[in-house]
């Protein structure tokens, strides 16, 4: 038990150690640009002070996003989403994987849960013992079920999800501004001091070069380390952006959820604009701010549910945008009632009523677009 203990110290103690590399790589940026370039380089004072305001207002932003990125905990789900106790006693006498699945479809049967197993089966954590919401997954590196999860930052030490995906966006998109800044203001004096670096003496200088000083070597090695970054973090930002714009973690841009009809890598996009309300919110001006704005409680989310018509799909899908729910529908704040709980519909027991049952199955030989009621 002692060594298991100890094992686990060190490994939350070492899963801090990229984290604590990035707070020094900014730290020293901040003593290198501020003091070394702004106070010991550059002579002349407007310039001075319009670089240090910029700075300063980009450097608050970028920290202030990776904080929140970093000390946000993840949400998981409520306790609705919980077996009752029964249920539980009786699923863990249960050998059979079919009695189980049983019990979670009768458990199930009041949540809003519209995605299953790739084997069509209700998405069960045996780890938190707790019937999975849309696009929640386990983290092992959290050993938690994580909403909307998107993955497992080591460079933040913390997962990335429904409650902080704003704030790791922003992160990006600040790092990046961070890293264009310092880059292009330094650029003039690292050409110089590079020049300087070049010359064999200091006689053959030209005459209103540099001083030949130790912050030469902190003005080199900034505009190379924000280079670096910014090339490194671009191609992360514009993949992330291209998933927003989907409405795809990146857990599902990997493996498509499965709905009623299979796997649907577009089963929750609403079309751009509202994708990307889904995640900042609703009033733009709270979209740059690394504060919680994001629409919904993580549990259940709109989506686009399209029963197959493989004849009529295709057509209606190009003519008939404005009909899927995502154009009209709002975001739901509440679970969804039974009656609109249809999409893991495949047997009898999902439904109660029998005009009910009736108009699924003949809303199964007809084209339909189904859209979540609020």
């Amino acid at each position: 038990m002692a060594p298991s203990h100890v094992l686990k110290c060190c490994q939350r103690v070492l899963a801090w150690v990229p984290v604590v590399f990035i707070a020094l790589v900014v730290a020293w940026s901040y003593y290198a640009y501020v003091v070394e370039l702004c106070a010991f380089t550059i002579t002349s004072t407007g310039e001075k002070v319009v670089y240090l305001v910029v700075f300063h207002l980009s450097f608050v932003m970028f920290v202030w996003s990776y904080w929140k990125t970093i000390f946000t905990s993840p949400a998981s789900p409520s306790d609705e989403f919980c077996l009752s106790k029964s249920d539980k006693e009786e699923y863990e006498r249960e050998e059979r994987p079919e009695s189980q699945q049983d019990i979670l479809r009768r458990a199930a049967k009041d949540l809003p849960i519209y995605t299953t197993t790739a084997s069509r089966a209700i998405r069960y954590c045996d780890r938190c013992q707790l019937i999975k919401p849309d696009r929640c997954h386990h983290c092992s590196a959290c050993d938690l079920c994580i909403l909307k999860m998107d993955h497992h930052c080591p460079w933040v030490n913390n997962c990335v999800g429904f409650s902080n995906y704003k704030f790791f966006l922003l992160f990006l998109l600040y790092s990046l501004l961070y890293c264009l800044f310092v880059a292009a203001t330094v650029l003039q004096y690292f050409i110089k001091f590079w020049t300087l670096c070049r010359r064999k003496s200091a006689e053959n200088c030209p005459k209103n070069d540099l001083p030949d000083s130790h912050a030469k070597f902190h003005v080199l090695f900034l505009f190379f380390v924000a280079a670096m970054f910014f090339i490194s973090v671009l191609s992360l930002f514009s993949y992330h952006c291209w998933l927003v714009s989907k409405n795809r973690s990146t857990i599902e841009a990997f493996r498509a959820p499965t709905f009623r009809n299979g796997p649907d890598k577009n089963g929750f996009s609403l079309g751009c604009s509202k994708n990307l309300k889904e995640v900042f919110g609703d009033e733009k001006k709270y979209w740059f701010l690394p504060v919680f704005t994001s629409l919904g409680d993580g549990c259940n989310f709109p989506t686009r549910l399209v029963i197959m018509d493989p004849e009529q799909l295709t057509v209606s899908s190009q003519n008939e945008p404005t009909k899927s729910s995502g154009a009209n529908q709002p975001f739901p704040a509440r679970p969804l009632s039974e009656s609109q709980n249809r999409l893991l519909d495949n047997e009898s027991q999902w439904v109660e009523d029998g005009s009910e049952e009736e108009n699924v199955k003949s809303g199964a030989k007809k084209h339909v677009i189904v859209s979540l009621e609020s």
